[in-house]
């Protein structure tokens, strides 16, 4: 005991005389802050983060330890400590992405790592790029492009959000009871260009991530502030064209601002013209109120309008009744617009406590035209459909983080809250014809939804475990006031749901990290539907855990390698196209996830990711138990050049498998690999460049569904693959001015 008590005062003394905190900030040549950016003790090995201002504390560093400063995108710099009671003020400078920078750290969320360098090495500059940066995620479009792409990810037809928690900047996508289907998440209001970063997580293991975090999240960074101004053109086959300008309002190390437009038009591939238009304002400020207080500030306006050609049935192409790129019904299609208002604050407390909050507002307008089924329910008129409605969305969030100190364990503890209330004004489904006229009013009325969330958490770190226990609760208030019961009531409905995580993390050394991540998630369900059934389901949760590793094998490679299971409660959701209610039971998914990135050369950097998924219904005989539209199988790659001569270019190659479309895989969703290419020259604040989608001009299908339909003279329906076509080759050329 006396020796005990010995080497305790010891420890004391020489933590006391010896080993300090070491302060300081991380800039950039503008003496600009830069958040994240790594500061590795490499006598220790111990290391730390920028935050959101820039500055970091580094424990534990002694008089002539070496400390190394880096980031991506950045040239590393280092130093030995010479005094440790002057803070640091560390300038980073610009330089060819590295991967002798990555450092796999202690940190809850390493897989960031992915996109970070796939975002730096190949910038996102189209809509559909956005999601594309997500590993293991697809996307198709199924109705003009206006209409928000469809998604798989882990296994899940996500259809347009159902499954997956997708903001930016922390302002919801997803529509909840949205008029066209449960979690309806359109991104085309986001300028590529603004993209930062791209934050991600597959499964429902992050207590701030409430509503939809079943297969996973992402939340999609925009910048704070532009290198440059730039003008972009581009120009390409089937009259499309776009323009683009982003513009430094203010550009100094303390505050920021910019402003982006785009204006893109596209008649696209079809037969019938898409007359497809899209306008998008975009402003951001960010600034250091004081020292210790940022304020950010986000306004952008989006509007969309467009004519589709919507879902063709497989026998109507082959018997020459249309081409592929052909119509059954050409009046399709629809408008939308989104308003956005948010506002950013956050503030350091003390040097261990820091508050972060926000608050939004969006107004939002819906309304499409589509015909799935021809002549299948009204032979006379049709079965198209339209969908519309007028949403209002507030909300707030609020999270409170502090730093403690015991003994060997060290770490934070956070607690949040949010708030977000839904009113869709309107929210309609009707029978119409030739876009024009409604025959019938199916579904008509206010949907009132409310959301308040908390969690608490803490990320406890000892010696090389690190330790993320957490706990989430969610009440929901769904109200809905039907227009068509001829009287006026509000049907109303409550419930709340408790989701406890826990992530624990192993580091072996700076180049591997081991991972076991479980927890439960819940995806809610439409308004309509709750109160349909009287409270019954409202909200299905998903039960989930992931093991793995990320490891840098040499300085240049990158791996990730997870295995996954997850238990779905109720695949239970509101079909927006037909008006009705689907329980599909308990569903049960597992597989592996496999991630890969290699800097060959200085210039040259490889990419994969294969994800393989087994995904059945629980309660359904085995010769039934298929999801419809699981993909088992999904492969991505390339190679991405970014050569100090100016020159750039990249090919990108995926791959979909074929796939169950109904429940006794009688029906196939045929699958398909797809090559992409661009290739660019920079000359001063010049760039040039062509895009090409589709290289080989492959007959593809993007989105396929086994649908019953009937065409105009046939007797019965039948039930078959309908599909939308893919792009056939495009070329696109692109010029780009910085100043």
């Amino acid at each position: 005991m006396k020796l005990f008590f010995s080497s305790l005062l010891f420890l004391f003394l020489y933590s006391s005389l010896y080993a300090q905190t070491l302060l300081g900030s991380v800039v950039n040549q503008n003496q600009q802050v830069l958040k994240e950016a790594t500061i590795l003790n490499k006598t220790t090995n111990e290391h730390t983060h920028t935050n959101t201002y820039g500055s970091f504390n580094l424990k534990n560093v002694s008089v002539g330890d070496i400390i190394k400063f880096s980031r991506l995108g950045y040239r590393s710099e280092e130093l030995i400590v010479k005094d440790l009671n002057s803070p640091l003020a560390i300038v980073l400078f610009p330089e060819s992405i590295n991967l002798d920078e990555v450092i796999i750290a202690s940190e809850v969320n390493t897989l960031q790592l992915i996109t970070d360098i796939d975002t730096q090495i190949n910038p996102v500059d189209s809509s559909q790029d956005i999601l594309r940066k997500v590993p293991g995620l697809f996307i198709g479009q199924h109705a003009g492009g206006g209409k928000a792409e469809q998604i798989f990810l882990r296994g899940f037809d996500i259809d347009h959000g159902t499954d997956i928690n997708l903001t930016v900047d922390g302002l919801p996508v997803n529509m909840v009871s949205h008029a066209h289907g449960q979690g309806y998440a359109d991104l085309h209001f986001v300028i590529p260009e603004t993209i930062d970063k791209v934050d991600f997580g597959k499964g429902g293991y992050y207590e701030d991530k409430g509503n939809f975090a079943t297969a996973g999240y992402v939340d999609f960074k925009t910048k704070e502030n532009l290198d440059t101004s730039m003008i972009k053109l581009e120009a390409g086959q089937f009259d499309t064209y776009r323009i683009l300008g982003m513009f430094n309002i203010i550009n100094t190390a303390q505050h920021n601002a910019y402003i982006a437009s785009e204006y893109l038009s596209t008649d696209s591939f079809f037969d019938s013209p898409q007359n497809f238009n899209r306008t998008n304002i975009f402003g951001k400020y960010t600034g250091f109120v004081t020292k210790s207080d940022k304020l950010g500030v986000i306004i952008s306006n989006f509007d969309s309008k467009w004519d589709a050609s919507g879902q063709i049935p497989q026998r109507a192409v082959d018997s020459g009744l249309i081409s592929r790129f052909g119509a059954i019904d050409d009046t399709e299609g629809g408008n939308t617009s989104r308003i956005n208002f948010l506002v950013n604050y956050d503030k350091i407390i003390d040097r261990k406590s820091t508050l972060k909050n926000s608050v939004y507002w969006s107004e939002y307008d819906f309304e499409l035209y589509s015909n799935f089924t021809f002549l299948l329910e009204d032979p006379i008129n049709g079965d198209q459909i339209r969908q519309k409605e007028g949403r209002t969305i507030f909300g707030l969030n609020s999270e409170y983080q502090k730093a403690f100190s015991v003994h060997k364990l060290e770490g934070t503890w956070q607690a949040g809250i949010s708030l977000r209330n839904d009113q869709s004004k309107d929210n309609e489904l009707s029978r119409s014809r030739n876009r024009i006229e409604t025959l019938e009013q199916i579904q008509f009325g206010d949907i009132n939804e409310t959301n308040f969330g908390a969690y608490l958490g803490a990320n406890i770190k000892f010696n090389k475990w690190t330790f993320n226990p957490s706990i989430r609760v969610d009440y929901f208030d769904f109200q809905y006031n039907d227009a068509l019961l001829g009287v006026y009531q509000t049907q109303e409905e409550t419930e709340a749901i408790v989701s406890p995580k826990l992530n624990v993390f192993y580091n072996v050394s700076n180049e591997l990290q081991m991972y076991i991540k479980a927890g439960k998630g819940f995806h809610s369900n439409d308004t309509r539907v709750v109160v349909a059934r009287e409270g019954k389901t409202i909200l299905p949760s998903a039960l989930g855990s992931d093991i793995g590793f990320v490891w840098k094998p040499t300085s240049k490679m990158l791996f990730n390698l997870a295995y996954w299971y997850l238990h779905l409660e109720q695949e239970f959701v509101y079909v927006g196209d037909a008006g009705i209610v689907e329980p599909s039971g308990e569903t049960r998914r597992q597989g592996i996830d496999f991630s890969y990135r290699y800097q060959v050369f200085p210039w040259m950097f490889c990419n994969l990711d294969a994800n393989y998924t087994h995904a059945r219904s629980i309660d359904e005989p085995s010769d039934a138990d298929y999801i419809p539209l699981a993909a088992d199988f999904t492969l991505m790659g390339g190679v991405n050049i970014l050569h100090k001569s100016g020159f750039f270019g990249s090919v990108n190659v995926r791959h979909l498998n074929d796939r169950p479309a109904n429940e006794d895989n009688s029906i196939v969703a045929e699958g398909y690999t797809i090559t992409d290419m661009n290739v660019g020259y920079k000359l001063g604040k010049i760039s040039l460049g062509i895009q090409i989608q589709n290289l080989f001009d492959q007959d593809w299908n993007e989105t396929q569904f086994a649908t019953e339909s009937r065409l105009s003279g046939e007797p019965e329906s039948v039930e078959e693959i309908h599909f939308t076509p893919g792009t056939p080759f495009f070329l696109r050329t692109t010029v780009q001015y910085n100043f």
